[in-house]
Order: structure tokens, then sequence, then C-alpha cells
């Protein structure tokens, strides 16, 4: 058992001589049965936030109305959310309503997809109604229930069927995916930020490649900022070396490929509500790029570039080219270290 798990189960226990049901769920246990990192864990309970609260004194009220309490125990913090069914989803986000019910099954049967609807209990024993782990084993995204009806509920899960796609290098059931050729429409009811976040986790998965190709073969990328508005699709960027590109250099790649012009990259990467700071450094990564396709670096663009737009750029360049990532960077790396000076602060200046 992984070592977020074992430090939990004091906790758990603790929850149980209580009288109370508890499990782990959700991200933790798929990535445990796919031995993948886990970087926290999701625990469910039967016990609702008060009853939570009468059994631990140290507790943060972070989202009480749907269920969770963040516990403070023994130097860690834990999210604990009460087994629950929910209402309509009329925003096609989030549940109207939540109610809290003491049956582990009814809270498992309102999750995404049948990977994420997996508990464990501190014994380390398995529950799996939905059949999760054979569509882990088949390394298939299968929704619990009509495919249809959960992305009606919260139109946010078709990103994720494509982003895990990208992350888990699965492929799509057969059902799902027909349903996120028809369903693309409802994305214009989530918030950008929800998008980004999800499109920025795709672009920089083991499988991007399929997902980006998935993306536009169900038409998704019609709801995405921007995307519609150019004569090429993303689906360009897969005719380039980008696996291992990093979230920064795949913005400039898609920037590349969908042709955007210069005075016009603030614009498009503020549709997508990226941080000032990041479009910043995604402009200046663009910038050299293009400057390096049609010149070679000198030790005037190598200064003007600095060190990490221009190892940024030349990624992208070798990408661009069909080469491999690090051709020539360490080369240039050099011949920057041996500038006699890389910034203004160093220049000695007195009047």
């Amino acid at each position: 058992m992984n070592v977020l798990f074992l430090n939990a189960l004091p906790l758990l226990k603790k929850i149980e001589d209580a009288g109370f049901e508890v499990f782990f769920v959700g991200g933790a246990v798929r990535d445990c049965l796919l031995d993948r990192p886990i970087s926290d864990v999701d625990i469910a309970s039967s016990a609702t936030p008060e009853e939570i609260k009468r059994i631990f004194p140290n507790t943060v009220d972070v989202g009480i109305e749907h269920g969770t309490v963040v516990v403070l125990y023994q130097g860690q913090s834990y999210e604990i959310t009460t087994f629950r069914e929910e209402a309509e989803y009329r925003d096609h986000r989030r549940p109207d309503e939540v109610f809290f019910v003491r049956s582990l099954i009814e809270d498992l049967k309102r999750r995404d997809f049948t990977m994420n609807a997996i508990a464990m209990n501190k014994e380390g024993e398995i529950i799996d109604p939905f059949n999760g782990k054979q569509a882990i084993s088949k390394k298939q995204i299968v929704t619990v229930g009509d495919p249809k009806e959960r992305f009606t509920e919260d139109a946010l899960r078709m990103m994720r069927a494509v982003r895990f796609v990208s992350q888990l290098d699965f492929t799509l059931d057969p059902t799902c995916f027909d349903a996120l050729k028809k369903m693309g429409s409802l994305l214009n009811h989530i918030a950008v930020e929800r998008k980004t976040a999800e499109f920025e986790k795709l672009l920089v998965g083991k499988n991007r490649v399929n997902a980006i190709q998935l993306l536009c073969s169900c038409h998704l990328d019609q709801y995405l900022p921007q995307l519609g508005l150019f004569e090429k699709t993303i689906s360009e960027l897969t005719q380039f070396k980008c696996s291992e590109l990093n979230s920064e250099e795949m913005w400039g790649l898609l920037l590349y490929s969908l042709e955007v012009k210069m005075d016009q990259v603030d614009h498009f990467l503020r549709c997508w509500k990226l941080p000032i700071k990041r479009i910043r450094q995604i402009q200046a990564i663009y910038h050299w790029t293009q400057f390096r396709l049609s010149h070679e670096w000198s030790s005037i663009s190598l200064y003007d570039a600095g060190k990490e737009n221009m190892i940024y750029a030349q990624r992208l360049v070798n990408s661009i080219n069909h080469q491999e990532l690090m051709d020539s960077v360490n080369s240039w790396i050099k011949l920057y270290d041996d500038l006699p000076i890389k910034g203004r602060a160093e220049l000695n200046i007195s009047r």
C-alpha cells in the first residue's frame, strides 16, 4: 500500500471506531491500481460533516455544503467528503443540490468514469461495483452509466475524458466517443478557466498526439477559446515532434501551428485566461522561435533572448524541423554561458 494511504490509516480507524464507514476513493485508488505516482488521497465516509467534526477537534470548513471538511490530523490535512447523491445539474457543471446518504454504492454511482468509481478500505480491499478495474485493464475510459447523462450533468467531463486519453494513454469506450461527438456544444456552459486547466493537462500528457486528434475528430476544439477562428486546426500540432515538450513550449507550438501572428498572440492567450506572467513568457518563446527559424543565434540575439527563452525556442525549432529536441542546444548554452555580460545588471556604468 502506498505511503500516503498508510499515513491516513489511523484517521480511517478513528472514523470506523466512531461507528461510520470510510474508504479511499477516486483518482488515488485508480492511480494505485495503475502503479502511478499519487500526490494525495481522497476519503469518503458515511459520516456527515458535523459528525466528522465531532470526531476530530481540528477541522476546516472548505465545502461543507457539498459534504467536504478538511481534517487536520497528525500534522497532515485530509479532505473527507460525505457519501452523497446529487440533484439536477441545470448549469451543466454543478448539481443544484446534494443529499447526504449512508451508502457507498450510491456515492460511487454519481461519479464520472468507472475507473474513478472504485473504493478501497483500510485493509486494501477493493470495492468495484461498476467494473472500473476491468476498464483499467482494458485501458479504456467508460462512463458510469449513460455517457449522455454524465456529460449533460457536467460538460467538463468531456474535456476530462480526452485529458485522460492523453495522461493515461487510454482509449474511449465507443459509446463515450459517440456522445462526445454529439454533445460538444455543452462546453459553452463551462468557464474558460476550467477548460484551460483540462486543456493544459491534455497538452503535456504522454499520449497528447492521440488526444489532440481525438479533440478534433469530436469537434470539441470548436468550443475552446479562439480555436475555431483559424483555417488550421490544432491537429497540425501532431505533425511535429512534440511528445517531450513542456507546457510553455506546447503553447508556442500551438501558436506556430495555427499561424498566429505576433500581434495576435496577446489576445489569443488572454482569451484562455492565462496569467499575464505566463503570457509574456509564451510571447517571448514564440518571438524567438520565429527569429530562430530564419536566423542563426548570435552573441547579441543570445543576450537579448536570455538563456531560458533561447533553450525553449531552440527546442521548438528542433521540434518543427523533426530533429531531436536537444540537438545543438548544449552548444548554444555554452556560447551563452561564455558571453561576457548576460544582463543589464552586470553593466558597470557610473555617471
